[in-house]
């Protein structure tokens, strides 16, 4: 399966995001799927290569928990699988 590059896939659990996560700075955006807050809980003090830790550790803990939408806001898509979801990051 390939993905357009031109989504853009939360490191963490592969929701399709509105902006990349991290460009020339972060998006601040919040992940509705995981939680995760780029720029915010993912800085890693600015290094790159500590955030992609950061993004295991989170996810880790996301599918510990038994993968659950996280924001209490906005409405898990329909038929919203976070395996299939979390597949997207493998895929090429």
């Amino acid at each position: 399966m390939s993905i357009d590059s031109a989504i853009q896939l939360c490191p963490v659990c592969g929701f399709e995001l509105a902006d990349k996560p991290w460009d020339d700075g972060p998006s601040d955006e919040i992940c509705p799927s995981c939680g995760i807050h780029f720029g915010f809980d993912d800085f890693a003090g600015g290094n790159a290569k500590l955030r992609q830790e950061v993004y295991r550790l989170w996810r880790e803990r996301w599918l510990l928990g038994g993968p659950k939408w996280w924001s209490g806001s906005r409405p898990a898509p329909t038929g919203w699988d976070p395996h299939a979801q979390l597949a997207k990051l493998t895929a090429t």
